[in-house]
């Protein structure tokens, strides 16, 4: 059954992040390996994803609205 797995490469060897049940010591397996594509951002799923510097200047506006707020109107 195929299982993916993380890894590192280090000094020419490759080092499993995490233990891998079910391998005998000395056991010969085959490994098809891929580099993983760019870390997903945690929200992504959930909505649309804004580059970091739009994110930023979201987040800038909404700070200065928010302080224009009178918390008492409400």
């Amino acid at each position: 059954m195929p299982k993916t797995i993380e890894a590192i490469y280090e000094d020419g060897v490759l080092r499993p992040l995490n233990p891998i049940k079910g391998l005998k010591k000395h056991q010969r397996i085959a490994i098809t390996f891929e580099k993983p594509s760019k870390k997903k951002h945690p929200l992504e799923g959930l909505c649309g994803i804004l580059p970091d510097s739009d994110a930023k200047e979201m987040l800038k506006i909404v700070k200065e609205e928010f302080e224009k707020v009178d918390i008492n109107a409400w």
